[in-house]
């Protein structure tokens, strides 16, 4: 691809000078709707999966959690109070928190954990979404657990741009793990191997009849001939991609991370976590005398040990000709099963996601940024660190796994980077010095360099107000090419391009979509290949981006962005709430 013309590239990122938009952007997110109220007692419960009984953290005692039902430009107050052992956070996974970053939640990014017997109150409103979002944990492994959907409607008197379903659906799709997920990244983190794997998926927190004794624990989903039903999926699973499909149906995709995109039909869905689709699924015209699975399995492209389990529930129709229609499931009816892509199925996940293409409507615009103040390129993947003195270490060659972004492997203060940048106390927290290319370049998806060895640090890239940003994120070969579903907080962004292999500048723009680019919040850098994104720093802050895969996470796969306040009043982040969480 050329390998000198990409380093020369990098080079003259590195050392142009770089020119902003002066033009400023006037953030306008008054309140049009209502304010909805929701109290979150996060407190320990007993659950039994898989033939065990065991104690997890949940909100209300609810596994999933509650959802949070909001309309595009509600207000939403959420008092969550901590009862449990454990120092929590909640994130509204996608919500873009405009000029409220304080509600953001990931712990020590813009708020301290709030601490057993404490409380805090999240306070954000909705705008410019609708479709479907999750809120989560956002700290250690909690997360396992602690997640609910947050369903966004449009605003009122304002229709889906398809045919209003007959009914709204929640599927969730998780993972559940016998072992206390804090004591297996605690572990891992300690002996700088791989964790353990969860031992089963879920469908809303069921594992379904294809694992032992769990065929009372079945997420079903009864139907009526000749409907259409919006199925929200959420991949809140902490560790892998999914495929799903219904047997026998097709699906057809209409919304991903709550915007809106140009229907087209698939029998099978690729997930992310962090990421939602809305689908609709069509019943069949009459009662079908069948039942069919709805499954989901991973998929997979990493080295490492997986959870290589299968997770079904039962779409089942009802019988208008039953005298009992509410009676009327025969268990002797023939069960279908769908046939879901390969572990490895790179192709089918490429495919899948060329499709993806916003509306770009008059009133549903795809307001791509087309010229670019700052470009930036960053390699995302897997290194290591040294084996600490007297230790034995369990990764490659006795030393421990570490990821990074640019080399550099993330490590989050114990004072929130938000609260240190607005009080203008960074000093010994943070430096602004977050590197915009590979400091050494080499062949990303070829032979590895020798030395694997990671930096590390607490760093961050500042960018003013309303700065237009174009980043390249490139997959690497160290340790073996893996996906990384990356989640930005704070922005939508737009997936302008993608393409396996190495990056190249001089030939890949010109082949980016600024027309109908699908607009997320999470966005799969594909294994062995790079991913492209533009977004307009338009809202103040202090921004966390992250893989998503928790365990690449634990090893340090993420940086934060600041953004600075614009000019005006309503471009300037608000003082912290008096009840934020101190450290």
């Amino acid at each position: 691809m050329g390998f000198l013309l990409l380093r020369s590239y990098l080079l003259v990122l590195l050392f142009s000078t770089i020119t902003f938009s002066l033009m400023p952007i006037v953030i306008r997110a008054q309140q049009t709707g209502i304010t909805r109220h929701y109290k979150f007692d996060i407190q320990m419960a007993n659950v039994t999966r898989l033939c065990r009984t065991k104690s997890i953290v949940t909100v209300n005692g609810q596994f999933p959690g509650p959802k949070i039902v909001a309309r595009e430009g509600d207000r939403v107050v959420v008092r969550v109070a901590n009862h449990v052992p454990y120092n929590i956070t909640l994130h509204w996974h996608g919500v873009r928190q405009i000029r409220s970053g304080w509600a953001d939640g990931p712990a020590y990014i813009t708020q301290c954990p709030i601490q057993t017997g404490q409380s805090f109150v999240y306070d954000f409103t909705i705008v410019g979404q609708r479709g479907t979002l999750f809120w989560h944990a956002h700290i250690s492994w909690l997360r396992a657990t602690l997640y609910g959907p947050i369903i966004i409607l449009p605003k009122l008197g304002v229709p889906y741009p398809f045919a209003k379903p007959y009914k709204e659906v929640p599927i969730i799709l998780g993972e559940w793990w016998e072992a206390d997920t804090e004591a297996v990244i605690s572990q891992a983190l300690q002996t700088g191997g791989g964790p353990n794997v969860s031992d089963a998926y879920t469908i809303n927190g069921l594992p379904g009849p294809l694992y032992n004794c769990s065929a009372k624990d079945t997420f079903k989903l009864k139907v009526k001939p000749g409907r259409t039903y919006l199925l929200r999926m959420i991949n809140a699973a902490l560790n892998d991609e999914l495929f799903f499909a219904v047997a026998n149906h097709t699906l057809t995709v209409v919304d991903v991370d709550a915007l809106y995109v140009k229907p087209f039909d698939t029998p099978t869905l690729v997930i992310a976590p962090g990421q939602t689709t809305n689908v609709l699924l069509r019943t069949k015209p009459t009662f079908p005398n069948a039942t069919f699975f709805m499954a989901a399995r991973p998929y997979v492209t990493g080295r490492g040990t997986f959870d290589n389990t299968t997770v079904a529930g039962v779409l089942e129709y009802t019988n208008p000709r039953s005298a009992f229609p509410a009676k009327g499931f025969n268990k002797k009816l023939p069960l279908y099963k769908p046939i879901l892509p390969g572990l490895n199925d790179t192709s089918f996940v490429a495919n899948f996601t060329s499709k993806l293409r916003s509306l770009a409507t008059a009133q549903f615009p795809a307001n791509v940024p087309q010229t670019i103040d700052r470009r930036f390129f960053f390699t995302v993947g897997l290194g290591v660190s040294p084996c600490p003195e007297n230790q034995t270490c369990q990764g490659p060659n006795g030393t421990k796994f570490a990821a990074t972004m640019n080399n550099v492997s993330f490590a989050l203060p114990t004072t929130a980077l938000l609260q240190s940048h607005f009080f203008g106390q960074s000093k010994d927290v943070y430096t602004p010095n977050f590197p915009i290319i590979p400091l050494m370049p080499f062949n990303y998806t070829g032979t590895p360099p020798n030395n694997t060895f990671v930096s590390n640090g607490t760093k961050v890239l500042v960018l003013p107000f309303n700065t237009s940003v174009e980043l390249v994120m490139q997959d690497t070969s160290i340790l073996g090419a893996e996906s990384h579903p990356l989640h930005l907080h704070g922005f939508n962004f737009f997936v302008v391009g993608q393409g396996f292999g190495n990056y190249n500048p001089a030939t890949d723009p010109s082949k980016f979509n600024l027309v109908d680019p699908v607009e997320r919040n999470t966005v799969r850098v594909p294994a062995g290949g790079w991913v492209a994104i533009r977004f307009r720093a338009d809202n103040p802050g202090v921004w966390f981006m992250h893989c998503h895969l928790e365990v690449h996470t634990s090893w340090g796969l993420k940086m934060a962005w600041l953004v600075l306040d614009g000019p005006l009043p309503n471009q300037k982040l608000p003082p912290p709430p008096s009840d934020l969480p101190k450290c």
